[in-house]
């Protein structure tokens, strides 16, 4: 049997712990309490000389009074509750004479009481914000409702009074008259209709722009523009509002009756409404299950206490916490169903059944046997094929200074590439793993959906069926080549690959994890186009894990020009490593990782006007000159750009240390408790921090060994390659722990469980 602790700490939310009862520590004044008991329980009575003449009647009294425990027992502790200046209830504890001389269960009860009223006071808090929030959405509701209907009118009346195609171009005075008074019939209406829609809509509370004074063309026609505000998170979005805005301005000049409001903005407020009412729901039934789980939590207390203490006095305590406003309040309920009833009828036309999966979305289900199965048969298929590759690689002389260029260039980019891809994976399985272990929430955190999400097995499946495939087209290459197959052909093989990946990638078939790979491909879409998207925390997350992965970036580039040189004989292989266009290509993939994270830096200093943001830019800036000047030194090999790749490296090294120590993972508070570190950590060996810390400085200046210019062969300078490039996934894989537990416990520090979506329609009073 499970005991009560675990389970609590097992489906409490995460960034509520802090407001929850805290069970462990009430269960240790408990112990004790009960420790105290035995210790004057073991005390030998004091011997005496004699018995008094009274010992028979107190014995006679003690055995009447506990016979009347029922009765009596509600005078044990009672709970008084008072309301402060604030108007918020406070509770507190008088005990009976029983207990008055035991300091520890004095202690118990106003421990008791602090986490009570601190339940109670979050509660209370938490129901506030979640009742305005959904008043909120409901007057956002009515107005875009109001909108909806006025679209509908005026598309309408727009059709009732457009011409038909014979009146287009009168040929009667009569036809003409008609279809000028026409016009004029809908030009009047416009104004009317713009008039209804300032009268019905400030009636909401929804603002305008030069509403006080409203501009008239020269047509008589009142120029005004509502204020919706729909955030441009994608250039899609931006490009078709101003399309649809250019399209319709020259329709409403020419008098044909265009749409007075952008059908493009309602649809896009609309979906930002649904957005938030679900953002609600998903808040009150967190708020309903802290309640619950907190009235478990003080029955289970309770009762150890009746226990160790031998006595009832449970009962009027627990009275009162089921008095308290966390449990007999009822407006989250009400406001439950009144979310389920407003969100079935007005976004999903009465189906009720479809509503709840919009509001009760299905949780992730349990892991299959089945994936542990198939990642450990796949690993133990990729360790044979690796063995088997060493040894046909002996044996056919591969290494051979004849055949080791020719080999290495056709077969070296895309493994290189592929394992250090196996690697990320699996270091980010490691990842969900540990999240998972410490209850850092991170599909929260990345807005991951709970049903669909990536676990850490499902990521070693993909890490290590990769490798197996990798190895298997390896010993297949080398295989048809000792079977004298042309060469031509045979490094078709590496691209092929490639290729089989690519539209593994990108197949539009629910099969190997679609929803994951269509989230990997949007969130690459968004930066790659980062200034026109509004950056969230997965996309700067996943352009970090870029900036690690610059080596495969250029065995991707020189995987694709050896086979295109090879296979379709558009360019000699020798281009792929000389020339003009290699050296530019070269100093673009080194730059364009950095310069997509500095993008989305200027952005999010643009959305938030917060000046860290540009000095996290900065960091990025020191990186791409660092990389551009390793680059160049890499070719022109003297002393003075060993001098600025060394300056400039060291800059940038300095600067990145600093920022993830100090701005990524929180650590170096002076004030902290913990030196080096910060206050809050969720591991609870400190050691493990400080190691880490060393393991970071050691592997952001692995840097130094390519600047050495070790006197090695090329084969053993690509394997050293390889090796530093691996040493850096490593790295990126350790920091992504230590980023999303500074980040989580930010968002505990907070109390944010719940997304904060914005809301379209602003209010009059918030202009002003």
């Amino acid at each position: 049997m499970v005991k009560f602790s675990k389970e609590l700490e097992a489906q409490l939310i995460p960034e509520w712990k802090e407001a929850f009862v805290n069970y462990r520590q009430l269960k240790k004044y408990i112990k004790i309490i009960k420790l105290k008991r035995l210790l004057n329980q073991s005390q030998p009575p004091q011997q005496t000389f004699g018995r008094s003449i009274f010992d028979s009647l107190r014995f006679v009294i003690n055995k009447l009074y506990n016979s009347h425990n029922d009765n009596n027992m509600q005078d044990i502790i009672q709970v008084k509750k008072t309301i402060t200046e604030e108007s918020e209830e406070v509770y507190e504890t008088e005990l009976a004479q029983l207990f008055v001389e035991e300091d520890e269960v004095q202690v118990f009860f106003a421990k008791l009481d602090g986490e009570l009223n601190k339940v109670n006071q979050f509660y209370k808090k938490q129901e506030i914000e979640f009742v305005e929030r959904g008043e909120i959405l409901n007057k956002q509701l009515n107005i875009l409702l109001d909108l909806k209907q006025l679209l509908s009118n005026t598309r309408r009346k727009n059709h009732s009074l457009r011409p038909s195609n014979t009146e287009i171009f009168p040929h009667s005075p009569s036809q003409r008259s008609e279809s000028v008074g026409k016009r004029k019939n809908s030009s009047d209406s416009e104004v009317s209709e713009m008039d209804e829609v300032i009268s019905t809509l400030e009636r909401n509370g929804l603002s305008f722009v030069n509403s006080a004074m409203r501009v008239k063309t020269k047509k008589g026609k009142p120029q005004t523009a509502i204020r919706i505000d729909i955030p441009a998170t994608t250039p899609t979005a931006v490009t078709s509002m101003l399309w649809e805005d250019l399209v319709n301005s020259p329709m409403k000049a020419a008098g044909c009756g265009g749409e007075v409001i952008n059908k493009r903005k309602i649809q896009c407020a609309e979906k930002m409404i649904r957005s938030a009412f679900v953002e609600l729901y998903k808040g009150l039934g967190l708020l309903k299950t802290y309640s619950s789980l907190n009235m478990v939590a003080f029955t289970k207390i309770l009762k150890k206490f009746d226990k160790v203490s031998c006595q009832k006095a449970s009962t009027n305590y627990l009275k009162e916490v089921k008095r308290s406003h966390f449990i007999s309040s009822d407006k989250v309920v009400r406001l439950m169903d009144e979310v389920e009833c407003t969100f079935t009828k007005h976004f999903t036309n009465n189906d009720r059944k479809r509503a709840m999966k919009f509001l009760r979305p299905q949780q992730q289900p349990k892991a299959s046997h089945m994936v542990t199965f198939l990642v450990g048969l796949s690993t133990g298929c990729s360790v044979s094929l690796c063995c088997v590759y060493v040894i046909l690689a002996h044996l056919c002389g591969i290494f051979s200074p004849n055949t080791e260029q020719a080999y290495m260039d056709a077969v070296y980019p895309v493994s290189s590439m592929f394992v250090l891809l196996s690697l990320h994976l699996f270091m980010y399985g490691c990842n969900l793993y540990m999240w998972k272990s410490t209850r850092i929430n991170h599909n929260f955190i990345f807005e991951f959906s709970p049903s669909t999400a990536l676990r850490h097995r499902d990521a070693f499946l993909m890490c290590t069926t990769l490798m197996t495939t990798v190895f298997g087209a390896m010993v297949m290459h080398l295989l048809l080549r000792a079977a004298g197959f042309s060469p031509s052909q045979v490094d078709a093989i590496p691209g092929i690959v490639f290729l089989f990946f690519v539209g593994l990638l990108i197949c539009p078939f629910d099969i190997f994890y679609r929803p994951t790979r269509f989230c990997f491909i949007r969130v690459i879409r968004n930066i790659a186009c980062s200034p026109f998207y509004k950056v969230l925390l997965v996309d700067f997350f996943m352009a970090d894990q870029l900036t690690s992965q610059i080596p495969l970036l250029r065995h991707l580039e020189t995987a694709g020009c050896h086979t295109f040189a090879r296979v379709f004989k558009s360019h000699h292989p020798e281009t792929c490593h000389s020339g003009r266009l290699y050296v530019e290509i070269t100093y673009l993939i080194s730059f364009l990782p950095y310069w997509w994270r500095a993008l989305q830096c200027a952005r999010r200093w643009f959305d938030d006007n917060d000046i860290n943001h540009l000095a996290n830019m900065g960091k990025y800036v020191s990186a791409m000159v660092a990389a551009g000047a390793r680059v160049t030194y890499g070719r022109q090999d003297n002393n003075l750009w060993f001098a600025i790749v060394f300056i400039t490296s060291g800059v940038a090294t300095v600067y990145q240390l600093y920022w993830d120590f100090v701005k990524d993972w929180g650590f170096f508070n002076p004030n902290s408790k913990n030196p080096l570190l910060r206050d809050d950590l969720i591991l609870k060996n400190k050691s493990i921090y400080y190691m880490s810390i060393a393991l970071n400085v050691v592997l952001r200046v692995a840097w130094v060994e390519t600047i050495t210019h070790l006197n090695v062969g090329p084969v053993q300078r690509r394997l050293l390659d390889f090796f530093l490039a691996s040493l850096e996934v490593i790295r990126r894989g350790h920091w992504n722990f230590y980023r999303l537990e500074n980040e989580h416990l930010n968002n505990v520090g907070h109390f944010r469980a719940v997304k904060a979506v914005p809301l379209p329609f602003r209010d009059i009073d918030s202009d002003n």
